[in-house]
């Protein structure tokens, strides 16, 4: 080994920001009241880190740091002997790290009412626990907070933390896939290489996460208790590596432990199981990965062969199981890394079989072998390339760019080099600068134009796709015009990256992507008579396929057209697919449509629930791009509620990355979503200024796509600044998109903002004609802004009667679309007449947004804010906010009043729950 470098330690803990959140509400509730909270993980997770975090943190009294010693088992003796020395009375913070180590009574003590540990003053009890075993049945009932590997995103920022960004793209990439989200494992793996290594001027030397390497992470935690359990615990590591998942069918793992010892007695499961298995359904896994992975990687050579042999024996000898497990066990099962030209055709061959009923994952393993043992130079790069198209789709880009390094080879067809671009491209357009991907993208549109050149089609789409991202409009239509004809399929290995399960999917993928790029050029350059109908073919293919990527073009021409309800269903029907093809890589991506098109319908509650999940999925894939589209979106959706600090949050997230990857479009969204928050607040001058920067003529226009979207919004902004000749020009250029049809609002937005600029005589007659577009387009929170505008217009006008109607309309259409912040505008203008007293005003919930009502109604249950806290993920602070703006809204001084409203409210009208808890 050569490893020479000397690892510093992280500047900040990356990745863990709910497990803090959680930590963070015992310390704040800790002055008040006593609690507990259970951190879990597999080693190397960073328990001890977090631990470490919380003892910093605490300065509302004394921290009391325990653990057991080394290998020994800590009693509850020295539990109490170690409390005793505690003689303050300030509340106390007890860090017990690897508290199942502990004796049975020291569990049980730390499990029980806090009080009884310490009777002379509150005490808050934070434990780690390990995660490569069952949980200790003391703890079964305290409040959990598990850590899951870091997403690939985050073990990259924690990868350039460590090294000051000093490690080469490529070594960087290898270390993130190895680590597979565990810190320790990331620094182990770094300290083994050397500077010149990590800077790629030596090769690396061997494989990177070895046995020895992974049994210093994982340290006793995958050591079996006697040979009969280390044959099994091998075993059900031989069998993950080539199943579906993470676990694997007990049938099959004791046949092949049989198989293993063919003189010894057959043997059932043994009871109890090595604590590092779990049997559920009929499957075996493992609690850690990472134990897994250790388990296998140390096992002897030949034993390790042995076991692959038995599985593969015993899934020829069963049925149902296909082809690709029983090949990949034996092409492990064959000794040394000689070429296997035979096994690996077979190998690539099933892989490469549309009707093989297996996931994108194993696919990428099948392909990944395959190369392993081929020795034709060219094949080998056309195999690697396939296995880095499967990794993408199957949501792990960090495993696809290592294959797409090992799969450069000078040799290779243009075609297969063109593949190896496009998947790289659409890598770097998913987690990457959009600029970057929009040359590599166009790069493999003319690599693959001469022999595939429906890929190349594929290629130049998204290469424009980047430019539109980067909110280049020049460069977008350059990337549309016409190129090579379409025609033509995938060569005999791909692009596996386009295989759904549709008739003659390449051809129809093809057309549609022809159409997709004629359509939107044409939208583009301003000529909606020629956009129409390509794209409203791209559309209709939406209603009767079912291909995952085609789905996704269809919800995207729909939304260019204006016509929400297609993007609604082609972007659930695209979710679907993917979910049901697990593709991870399409599923946030489709959930970004979705979003996108409930936020245009003005349907910002679905839109919210589409982003949460969306941003959840595109960080699990490695997609910071993506997750940065759907934080605008979350911040869109919070702008309309009360809740500032979430906008403020979800805008800050999502500019790091926008900035960081040049994404205009998330960065022109996020900055509309600060400014409306302002203007529902009641600060027009604040909103004007940020808006007139994305609206108004300018190098810093927002994006060519979005920023007309955010002109009524300004306009509103600017009459209340008192800025009105600001508005002329933006909206001349506003009326040319009204009269365009692409969005459906568009018509009586226009007409809403000419009646904020119209003399007394024309005002109400455009309001009223705003009111009827409203109605034709429908949307709940536009046509409830009109009619605010529209009820403080009459009011000061001293028309009292009419006002009062449209303001108690405006009330319900915002309530109804959780529009907190303009529901208490509408309510402040009903209160102005005499129309809302503050008695009538405390006897419903309606009013509340989605998050306050479920804070609303734990907090009447009983619960405590801490409790609130963790069940919601949410930090103490925030339900301390939300809990003050409820008891504003609803005029209640107390939890007690608060529990009888809501009871009382839930009784005599009851309000539909969907959502209210999670």
């Amino acid at each position: 080994m050569t490893g020479e470098t000397t690892v510093r330690t992280a500047g900040r803990i990356h990745g863990r920001s709910a497990q803090r959140a959680a930590v963070r509400a015992l310390l704040d509730e800790l002055p008040a009241r006593g609690g507990h909270l259970v951190v879990t993980g597999e080693p190397g997770l960073g328990r001890t880190t977090l631990l470490d975090w919380a003892a910093r943190a605490y300065r509302s009294g004394p921290v009391l740091r325990l653990a057991p010693g080394p290998g020994a088992t800590a009693t509850s003796g020295e539990l109490l002997g170690s409390l005793r020395t505690v003689t303050s009375t300030a509340p106390l913070l007890v860090c017990v790290d690897d508290a199942h180590l502990w004796d049975a009574r020291a569990r049980a003590a730390l499990a029980g009412p806090a009080q009884r540990l310490r009777p002379a003053g509150r005490t808050g009890v934070l434990l780690s626990v390990a995660g490569h075993r069952a949980l200790d049945a003391e703890f079964a009932r305290l409040p959990l907070v598990r850590l899951d590997p870091l997403t690939p995103p985050a073990a990259a920022d924690l990868l350039d933390d460590l090294t000051d960004g000093t490690v080469a793209p490529a070594v960087r990439d290898l270390l993130v896939a190895e680590a597979e989200g565990n810190p320790a494992l990331l620094h182990a793996l770094l300290r083994r290489l050397s500077p010149a290594e990590l800077r790629g001027h030596l090769p690396l030397s061997g494989p990177a996460a070895d046995s020895t390497v992974l049994a210093e992470v994982a340290g006793a935690a995958s050591a079996g208790d006697d040979e009969g359990a280390g044959d099994l615990l091998l075993t059900v590591a031989a069998a993950v590596r080539a199943s579906h998942g993470p676990d694997a069918d007990v049938g099959l793992v004791l046949d092949a432990v049989r198989r293993l010892r063919p003189a010894s007695r057959p043997a059932p499961l043994p009871d109890p199981l090595p604590g590092q298995l779990a049997l559920t359904g009929g499957r075996l896994r493992f609690h850690s990965e990472l134990v897994r992975r250790t388990v296998h990687a140390a096992a002897a050579p030949d034993r390790r062969r042995d076991a692959h042999r038995a599985l593969a024996d015993a899934l020829e000898q069963g049925d149902g199981a296909g082809p690709l497990p029983v090949l990949l066990h034996r092409s492990w099962s064959a000794a040394g890394p000689a070429p296997a030209p035979r096994l690996a055709d077979r190998l690539a061959s099933a892989a490469d079989d549309a009707t093989v009923t297996a996931p994108h994952g194993l696919r990428a393993t099948a392909y990944t072998r395959a190369a392993e043992l081929t020795a034709d130079a060219a094949t080998r790069a056309a195999r690697y390339t396939a296995a880095a198209e499967q990794a993408l789709l199957a949501g792990r880009p960090e495993r696809a760019r290592p294959l797409l390094a090992a799969a450069r080879d000078g040799a290779a067809p243009a075609a297969v080099r063109g593949r190896a671009e496009l998947v790289r491209g659409l890598t770097e357009l998913g987690d990457g600068p959009v600029g970057d991907a929009h040359q590599t993208l166009l790069l493999a549109a003319s690599l693959l134009a001469p022999d595939a050149p429906a890929a190349a089609e594929t290629a130049a789409l998204a290469a424009a796709d980047a430019a539109w991202a980067a909110g280049d409009l020049r460069t977008c239509l350059d990337a549309l015009a016409p190129g090579p004809p379409g025609g033509g399929g995938p060569g005999p290995n791909g692009p596996a990256v386009h295989r759904d399960t549709a008739p003659h999917p390449a051809r129809t993928l093809a057309a549609v992507v022809r159409e997709h790029r004629i359509g939107m050029r044409a939208l583009l350059e301003g000529r909606l008579d020629r956009a129409s109908a390509p794209l409203g073919q791209v559309v209709e293919r939406g209603r009767t396929d079912d291909g995952p990527e085609r789905l996704l073009r269809s919800a995207a021409a729909a939304l260019l057209l204006g016509d929400v309800d297609a993007a609604r269903r082609g972007g659930a029907r695209a979710l679907a697919a993917a979910r049901q093809l697990g593709s991870d890589t399409l599923v946030p991506r489709a959930l970004e449509y979705l979003a996108y098109a409930e936020l245009r319908a003005g349907r910002h509650p679905q839109a919210r629930a589409h982003a949460e999940e969306g941003l959840r999925t595109a960080l699990r894939a490695g997609q910071r791009n993506t997750a940065a589209h759907h934080r605008a979106v979350l911040a869109l959706a919070a702008s309309i509620e009360e809740d500032p600090d979430a906008v403020a949050r979800h805008v800050a997230a999502a500019l790091a990355t926008a900035r960081r990857h040049g994404l205009a479009q998330v960065t022109t969204l996020a900055e509309w979503a600060t400014a409306r928050a302002d203007l529902g607040r009641g600060r027009p001058h604040a909103a004007a200024d940020r808006l007139g920067l994305l609206v108004l003529p300018g190098p810093g226009r927002g994006h060519f796509a979005v920023w007309r979207l955010a002109v009524p919004c300004f306009v509103e902004a600017a009459v209340l600044a008192g800025r009105h000749e600001d508005t002329r020009e933006v909206l001349a250029d506003f009326a040319d998109w009204a009269a365009f049809g692409a969005d459906p609002q568009a018509a009586a937005q226009l007409a809403r903002c000419h009646a904020l600029l119209a003399p007394p005589d024309r005002a109400d007659a455009l309001y009223r004609r705003a009111l009827a577009r409203h109605d034709e387009a429908g949307g709940d929170f536009e046509r409830a802004r009109t009619a605010l505008l529209h009820g403080k217009w009459l009011r000061r006008r001293r028309r009292p009667g009419e006002a009062r109607g449209l303001l108690g309309t405006a009330l319900a259409g915002f309530d109804r679309c959780g529009a907190g912040v303009w529901a208490a505008q509408a309510r402040g203008e009903l209160r102005a007449l005499g129309a809302l007293s503050d008695a009538a005003d405390t006897g419903t919930l309606t009013r509340l947004t989605p998050q306050q009502l479920r804070i609303a109604r734990h907090v009447a249950e009983g619960a405590t804010n801490r409790e609130v806290a963790l069940t919601l993920a949410v930090s103490t602070r925030t339900v301390d906010y939300h809990l003050r703006k409820v008891f504003a809204a609803l005029g209640v001084r107390s939890r007690l009043e608060l529990a009888r409203l809501v009871e009382q409210a839930e009784q005599a009208e009851p309000v539909e729950k969907t959502g209210a808890r999670p």
